[in-house]
């Protein structure tokens, strides 16, 4: 098991025993879990595939000194071989997608960082807890504390997606309705930590939260067989997933588990909140926060707090970051649903539109391995397709009208072709 030694400035390297904090007193730089992957027994292949089929079967890598108390029914969801999709982008390679919109309990991948949070929350002694959320964490946090038997509070900007307000308020949280977009609740939220010492999952909690992350990565390379893509496209809100996906892969190769990484990640967001993809795309190193304008609003994050390090993580890795307006969003999430059967929210169609984006410029090449990242379900933001995918047929109950129906419409009012069996 990989011993947690503490918590490391990620900016001028100031060390800090585990505890529940998140910021450097020196530089207030953002900080990060440290490891000793020598210590406890050796972690091999072998070791990690007789583990449960949930993402607890990498907790040799993860934050926590004992074992999981929460959400332990999380993680392992599939990674899909897309061939529909490849056909449709024009690609001969591999194409997969990374499905956490079935992801248990709350259909994002918010349950993999809520399940490490809230069980570090435990071990810290923490009753309440709660977040500043755009929507699953906000999910994922209520969820969680109910199974946990923690009192929660969540706070979520005032013009969040109405199914995301149910699927929070269902599990009995106390949910605050801020009159700001959600830089504005998360300022708010650390002001919260700070007077009442709640365990806030992405606050105080954040350098455990952020690490459940890499289970993310981690699955991608096992299920490849224990190697990892070419690419990978990510979508990026707070910009912690991109990073911690390629961390988990050099992760591997350093406790030799694959091969040298050569993947190229990307970042995807939308145009309406793209200061990620502004930051790669002008080559320079300071990060402009914008005021969120898009449908995408689960990634409109203006002023991400791990930013910086997500254009880091695309520029050392040889990758790169777009952008893609709101109807390109809806596109992406249609060819999703059209290909490969996924109802992906307004953050996979940006990635999948990101993904045709950089194949026509050329960045990602047509006949090399892709990985595109799903990280919510569609049917958490319906209200952003409403009345852009069509619409039903309207009949009466008899084949008359069927047929009329079907033949106005220029579609087959004809016996279909007969199955043959030998």
């Amino acid at each position: 098991m990989a011993k947690v030694l503490g918590l490391r400035c990620r900016e001028c390297g100031q060390q800090y025993d585990k505890a529940p904090i998140h910021v450097c007193e020196l530089c207030f730089g953002p900080l990060e879990v440290q490891y000793d992957f020598t210590a406890g027994p050796k972690i091999t292949r072998e070791l990690i595939e007789d583990g449960p089929l949930t993402m607890w079967r990498y907790k040799d890598l993860l934050p926590l000194d004992g074992e999981p108390t929460v959400g332990k029914h999380v993680g392992y969801t599939p990674l899909v071989k897309a061939d529909n999709l490849a056909k449709a982008l024009g690609l001969t390679g591999e194409v997969y997608v990374k499905n956490d919109s079935v992801s248990h309990p709350t259909l994002s991948f918010k349950d993999r960082v809520v399940a490490v949070a809230l069980s570090k929350a435990r071990e810290f002694g923490f009753d309440i807890v709660g977040c500043a959320s755009t929507g699953n964490l906000a999910n994922s946090v209520a969820a969680h504390a109910a199974e946990g038997g923690f009192e929660s509070y969540i706070f979520i900007p005032h013009d969040l997606e109405q199914g995301k307000i149910v699927g929070t308020l269902i599990y009995g949280a106390n949910v605050l309705s801020v009159q700001g977009n959600y830089d504005e609740v998360n300022r708010l939220c650390s002001e919260v930590a700070g007077k009442y010492g709640w365990g806030l999952a992405n606050v105080n909690l954040r350098p455990f939260y952020g690490d459940g992350s890499k289970t993310f990565g981690y699955e991608i390379a096992e299920q490849l067989g224990w190697r990892t893509p070419q690419h990978v496209v990510c979508p990026s809100a707070g910009g912690s997933l991109v990073t911690k996906i390629y961390k988990a892969f050099q992760e591997f190769h350093k406790l030799g588990l694959i091969d040298e990484v050569q993947t190229k990640m990307y970042v995807a967001q939308a145009t309406g909140c793209n200061p990620i993809s502004t930051m790669v795309k002008e080559q320079t190193e300071i990060m402009k926060p914008v005021r969120p304008n898009t449908i995408a609003k689960s990634i409109a994050i203006g002023n991400p707090a791990d930013g910086y390090y997500a254009a880091e993580t695309c520029r050392k890795s040889g990758g790169w970051a777009e952008d893609v307006t709101d109807e390109e969003v809806v596109e992406g999430i249609s060819l999703l649903a059209k290909t490969e059967g996924i109802f992906t929210e307004t953050a996979g169609g940006v990635t999948v539109a990101v993904t045709r984006k950089l194949i026509e410029q050329g960045r990602i090449p047509k006949d090399e391995s892709v990985v595109i990242c799903i990280t919510g379900n569609g049917m958490k933001t319906i209200d952003a397709v409403v009345g852009k995918i069509g619409q039903t047929i309207p009949i009466s109950p008899s084949l008359a009208s069927l047929e009329i129906a079907l033949s106005e419409r220029g579609l087959a009012a004809k016996p279909g072709r007969p199955l043959v069996t030998a």
